[in-house]
């Protein structure tokens, strides 16, 4: 089956909130502390993160937070538990000792993050969520979170889906990310949902995680296209730009005409970007990394200083980050140029 290329909207999902992006700064990761610049007053902040500088988006999240972070009078102590939840749950009991003005909290894990979010709140210090949320039972323990519509961009990956198979019965693969992760849950029933609601003609024949990575996913695409046969397979949605690069590996190393297949993802990265202008891929989500770092600073300097309180009940405590569509009529243009 041959696709149609079709005009698609560029416009994204809105921000709450436009901000300047700091520039670029060193930073060090496990245990790593910035010096701030000099203030008024002066806060002592960790950051539990569950990458840094050992993965693309941490590299660019990493710099603005420590500029916004000096520009503002915090000291940040950087973590890094790579996706262990126990691991995480450790780098909290430490952070909590310490006895920090406030946390900023990526949880590795949104099922492991109850006991230390029930901890600082027993502490007294505000938590600030950044990047993928808490669960609901969990919010209520926060003061805010910042960073992506995690729903908002499976959806809007569905919509490039279902625009561009038009009224075409198709059948398609899902790859979403690490079980477990609130950004991979959301992600997948945003699409999942908009598909259903949107172009029920688009069929989701299997679904298995990637892991957020390239390997991993061509193992999952290639076990799917041999559980449901290759020949009902017209398309696939892969929750980030890493694993729908695996997929489409997985499609190769078949003899697969990608070109022919219905692709979407969700980045706009350094890897998804260059598969839209070649046509293997039609249309992925722009992320932010910069955006990022830097609200998660904004925020947890917002919770600290009472702009926003506890429980989220104010309009200050959520802050999502722009996230354009990116397709083959606006792949190149310098407002959605790759940052990871």
């Amino acid at each position: 089956m041959r696709k149609s290329r079709i005009g698609l909207a560029t416009a994204g999902i809105m921000a709450v909130a436009s901000l300047t992006l700091a520039g670029c700064a060193a930073a060090e990761e496990e245990a790593a502390s910035t010096q701030a610049a000099p203030a008024d007053e002066t806060f002592e902040v960790y950051a539990l993160l569950p990458q840094g500088n050992d993965q693309p988006y941490g590299t660019t999240y990493l710099p603005p937070m420590v500029a916004k972070a000096a520009e503002l009078g915090i000291n940040l102590t950087i973590t890094n538990s790579e996706y262990d939840g126990d691991k995480q749950a450790s780098e909290c009991e430490v952070a909590i000792a310490a006895k920090p003005d406030g946390i900023i909290l990526w949880p590795g894990q949104a099922d492991s993050v109850t006991p230390c979010l029930t901890a600082a709140d027993a502490a007294g210090i505000p938590v600030w969520i950044s990047n993928a949320d808490v669960n609901e039972a969990d919010k209520p323990l926060t003061y805010g979170y910042s960073g992506t519509d995690s729903y908002g961009q499976g959806a809007a990956s569905a919509e490039i889906m279902c625009e561009i198979v038009g009224d075409a019965e198709i059948g398609i693969i899902q790859i979403n990310g690490l079980t477990g992760n609130s950004v991979a849950q959301l992600r997948g029933d945003g699409f999942r949902e908009t598909v259903a609601s949107n172009c029920p003609n688009v069929s989701i024949l299997a679904e298995q995680p990637g892991d957020w990575n390239a390997d991993d996913s061509q193992i999952a695409a290639s076990e799917m296209l041999t559980s449901v046969g290759v020949e009902n397979v017209q398309g696939m949605y892969a929750a980030d730009d890493t694993m729908v690069k695996g997929g489409i590996d997985a499609f190769k190393a078949r003899d697969i005409a990608v070109a022919d297949l219905f692709i979407t993802s969700i980045g706009n990265t350094f890897l998804g970007n260059p598969l839209v202008g070649s046509g293997e891929l039609d249309g992925t989500i722009f992320q932010t990394s910069s955006w990022d770092g830097e609200n998660a600073v904004i925020g947890i300097h917002a919770a600290m200083t009472g702009a926003t309180e506890k429980g989220r009940d104010d309009g200050a405590s959520v802050l999502y980050m722009p996230n354009p569509k990116v397709t083959i009529d606006n792949w190149d243009d310098v407002s959605v140029a790759p940052e990871w």
